[in-house]
């Protein structure tokens, strides 16, 4: 459960000269908000939701007053996390509550949640409707040529001491919207007239909040304390979580999350409308969705996650256009994505083969790859990717194959038996995975029990997004030493959850009861799996994957189980890496790849930013042409034709992006044009090298 309301304005730039206050715009009675408070239910499910989270969750703590003083901070984080709503003496007064609300919810007291709640909505309701009124008003004027700086990040902040201080926040964000919509293209009246609608669209949004709602934000805000993925789901997220399990939808297949008032893409689901369309990407914000070819924006930043989602889910076949703001940093402006309205269909997801030619020193190499992009499986066994991969197996023997890669690239996991089906098809009879449950009880019944049915070399390619079953496929493989583990670090996801009704009160708790750690006792939780060879990646860990979640459940180990060692990977690593690493010194696509990463990092990492709009500009420029620069340097690399400028690069990326979304992409069609999977194919030839011979069982390792 994401956070309700929170950040207003991601980025925020300091004006000097405040020569009027927002206290001057006076409010009417029309302008008040309905005080909620909690009904009878609502305490009973409170009550169950407590004993469900001390009887049945993974990890043991007490609901005590230490544990009271957390939920406040949190609550407060998740009502306004931007800190411009509440005041420090509202702080102050709630400090009376640190210690009350174990208390309070064992006995199913919610009073003093609701008191918070209302106290937030007096201030959200006032400062909204005088920021309409400020932005109404045509005497008030903005103007961008201060040499002023500001920084951007308030996680460290304290809340305003005071109303004056509030409102000099305030006037600081509001210009802070108006320069980001200007350098977008906008002209200051239109930036004007879009910023007062968004305001006017979140307070009518507040304004319809119901006693339900504000209990699954108090309750929320309790079970995130135990970990991310233990959550309270009221009847009607429970509803539309029970539909979302169906795999039957019509939008457009992707994961979304609410992050400071913004509306993120966590991440994209396989063969997925927008997987397929090819430009939406992980951590993109969308900030606004029109229907149709021609339909007019609608500006979403503040919005309830619920309300977004109606928005851009449709029937099948008619298009949806989003406005995003590109996580890649070095798009300087908005994009204009449209995605055709799709359902998923089982046989997009299903696993696919494909052959890689790849030439390494004097070796000519012909590659089996295998992309599965999700552990699908059906009980009575009608759709299976351990059958389907077996299948393409043998086909691709017949091909005479000097080795395959099992490409996990975007994998979110799926069917746990399936992980198991899929192992076996390399290792012999053995365990796949231990689960330790919340008694500290240990399962090794996930095994292999069939002979491997493929034996030769082997590499598995993963990436941030590769998680869960995803997790345990690679993890097995890197344990018994059946084949190379290469990409970036996966998305930390070892825990396991259970879906429990609330029998007392209402609605359902989604709640962690398990952990997964590999045969060799380390956890995949937090820490993910880690592969042999890394390769560069432009993702920023910090805010995608397990390790950037509060409160996520630590990484840590058991003992092992018994299982086979086919080769010493450690052993070989000291070749394998030096001839990796030498060839990405020249490989074009790496090199510029690592210039990028290090160039991203760079603009993530600058919190102090300048309010003057000639400062922006230029600095808009130099994005702009050390983007060409990189980009130019790994054409001549290759041979191609350079760009003159900027605007000829962006125009020909436009069109190139045009014509791919016409064409949805499939990762099958050349293989050869991935430089990911070519440099996959260059290790599994060194690893050939090094083996020169068939995998055997060489050991036996003991816990």
């Amino acid at each position: 459960m994401q956070p309700l309301f929170s950040r207003i304005l991601r980025v925020s730039f300091l004006t000097s000269a405040v020569v009027f206050s927002l206290n001057s715009f006076a409010l009417d009675d029309t302008s008040k908000v309905v005080k909620l408070k909690p009904v009878d239910i609502q305490s009973k499910t409170a009550i169950e939701i407590v004993n469900q989270l001390s009887e049945h969750h993974y990890r043991k703590q007490e609901l005590n007053d230490a544990l009271s003083s957390r939920f406040l901070d949190e609550y407060l984080k998740t009502l306004d996390s931007s800190k411009n709503f509440f005041l420090a003496s509202d702080l102050a007064e709630f400090d009376k509550y640190r210690k009350t609300f174990d208390d309070d919810f064992k006995a199913g007291k919610l009073l003093n949640g609701f008191a918070i709640y209302n106290r937030f909505g007096e201030r959200f309701n006032d400062r909204l409707t005088r920021v309409i009124a400020m932005l109404d008003d045509k005497k008030v004027e903005f103007n961008f040529d201060a040499d002023e700086t500001y920084n951007s990040d308030r996680k460290n902040e304290t809340w305003p001491a005071n109303a004056e201080a509030a409102d000099k926040l305030w006037i600081q964000n509001i210009k802070a919207n108006l320069l980001s919509s200007v350098l977008n293209g906008k002209t200051l009246e239109e930036s004007r007239t879009t910023l007062r609608k968004r305001y006017a669209t979140q307070l009518r949004y507040f304004k319809q909040q119901t006693s339900e709602e504000v209990f699954s934000i108090m309750m929320n805000s309790l079970t995130m304390l135990y970990d991310p993925h233990t959550n309270y789901l009221s009847p009607d997220n429970s509803q539309n979580f029970a539909t979302s399990m169906t795999n039957k939808f019509e939008g457009i297949g992707a994961e979304l999350k609410v992050d400071d008032d913004y509306t993120k893409v966590a991440r994209l689901i396989p063969a997925s409308p927008a997987e397929k369309q090819g430009q939406l990407k992980p951590n993109d914000k969308i900030v606004g969705v029109a229907q149709g070819e021609k339909g007019e924006f609608e500006d979403i930043i503040g919005w309830r996650l619920t309300d977004v989602v109606k928005k851009i889910k449709g029937p099948k076949g008619t298009i949806v256009r989003l406005e995003v703001v590109a996580a890649d940093p070095t798009v300087t402006e908005h994009r204009i994505i449209p995605i055709k309205r799709d359902t998923i269909e089982l046989e997009d997801q299903k696993a696919k083969k494909s052959i890689l030619n790849v030439k390494n020193g004097a070796q000519n190499l012909k590659l089996g790859v295998i992309d599965i992009p999700v552990f699908y499986g059906n009980f009575d066994q009608s759709a299976s990717i351990g059958r389907d991969v077996y299948r393409l197996i043998q086909e691709l023997k017949d091909e005479n194959i000097d080795g395959l890669v099992l490409d996990l690239r975007e994998n979110g996991g799926g069917s746990l038996p399936e992980s198991a089906i899929l192992t076996n098809l390399f290792i012999d009879p053995g365990p796949v995975v231990q689960i330790r449950q919340s008694n500290n009880m240990i399962s090794r019944d996930v095994r292999a029990t069939t002979p491997a049915v493929y034996r030769g070399p082997l590499i598995v390619l993963i990436n941030r997004f590769s998680a869960s079953a995803s997790e345990i496929f690679a993890g097995a493989i890197q344990d018994y030493g059946r084949g190379l583990v290469v990409g970036s670090t996966t998305w930390g996801k070892g825990s396991v959850q259970s879906y429990m009704p609330i029998e007392k009160g209402e609605g359902n708790i989604k709640i962690t009861q398990a952990k997964f750690y590999r045969v060799s006792g380390d956890s995949t939780q937090h820490r993910g799996v880690i592969p042999d060879i890394e390769f560069p990646s432009l993702v920023n860990t910090k805010e995608l994957g397990e390790s950037s979640y509060d409160n996520a459940l630590p990484w840590d180990q058991i003992n092992a189980a018994p299982h086979n060692t086919y080769n010493n990977i450690s052993a070989l690593l000291p070749a394998l890496k030096p001839a990796h690493e030498e060839r990405l010194k020249t490989d074009p696509d790496f090199v510029a790849l690592k210039k990028q990463a290090a160039f991203y990092e760079e603009l993530n990492s600058k919190k102090v930013v300048s309010l003057k709009l000639a400062t922006r500009q230029q600095e808009q420029q130099q994005i702009e042409q050390r983007t060409l620069d990189i980009e130019n340097q790994k054409r001549k690399s290759k041979g191609e034709a350079v760009y003159a400028n900027y605007a000829d690069y962006k125009a020909k990326e436009t069109k190139k992006d045009e014509d791919e979304a016409a064409q949805p992409k499939k990762k099958d069609l050349e293989p050869e044009k991935d430089p990911y999977l070519v440099e996959t194919g260059k290790i599994l030839g060194d690893f050939i090298l090094q083996t020169k011979k068939p995998v055997q069982v060489t050991q036996k390792t003991n816990p």
